[in-house]
């Protein structure tokens, strides 16, 4: 559990954490909350490497994907930058 309790007000510098591996080799993340180690509801910022790719996976609880820069394609189609 991380940062679960939405009643609590809370800042993250993210420009200090460091980028933590992801189970893809080629996606890093630096979690702001999460309530379980891969699964159930989270909230991280998200670098993929060029051509990076990530195997299947649910979402049980959703995601959602804001793209800052590049584009994110996925099974629905490719997202560009300020999707």
């Amino acid at each position: 559990m991380l940062n679960m309790n939405f009643d609590e007000r809370l800042a993250i510098n993210t420009q200090k954490q460091e980028w933590q591996a992801s189970p893809s080799s080629t996606v890093w993340r630096k979690p702001l909350e999460r309530g379980a180690k891969e699964s159930g509801h989270t909230t991280s910022v998200v670098k993929y490497d060029a051509g990076a790719s990530f195997k299947q996976h649910s979402h049980p609880y959703g995601e959602e994907i804001l793209v800052l820069e590049g584009v994110f394609s996925d099974e629905h189609g490719d997202y560009p930058a300020g999707t």
